[in-house]
């Protein structure tokens, strides 16, 4: 079982930033991927971005894409998120997920272990 808990979230206005962190309780989170998803009220959880430890290589789906940066610290067991030229439209619970199968990151129903969540408001 590995614990998962986000951090960072906040409120924010238009064009602001947000580094959001997701630290777990052990190593066993650098099983394959892990990934942040958000959700946004009445919706489903969607994939944004994720880090492969094989590799290192990071991955993005389009909302992400330009404006979010995924990074690791090894050391403190720490997965960020870095949100720069937030828009009202991201405002969403923010999760980070780990161990997926089949290296679907950012299909929700394929994640393992998740976190609780952190808030993110951007405000016009």
């Amino acid at each position: 079982q590995v614990e998962l808990v986000e951090s960072g979230g906040g409120s924010v206005q238009t064009g602001g930033s947000l580094r959001l962190s997701c630290v777990a309780s052990d190593y066993g989170y650098r099983r394959n991927f892990v990934s942040w998803f958000r959700q946004l009220p009445g919706k489903e959880r969607e994939g944004l971005a994720a880090i492969y430890f094989g590799n290192g290589k990071t991955y993005y789906m389009d909302p992400a894409k330009g404006r979010f940066t995924i990074t690791e610290d090894k050391e403190r067991k720490t997965v960020y998120l870095q949100m720069n030229n937030l828009k009202p439209e991201d405002t969403a619970m923010y999760y980070c997920a780990a161990d997926v199968k089949d290296g679907m990151w950012n299909v929700a129903r394929m994640v393992r272990f998740w976190g609780k969540g952190t808030q993110v408001t951007v405000s016009p």
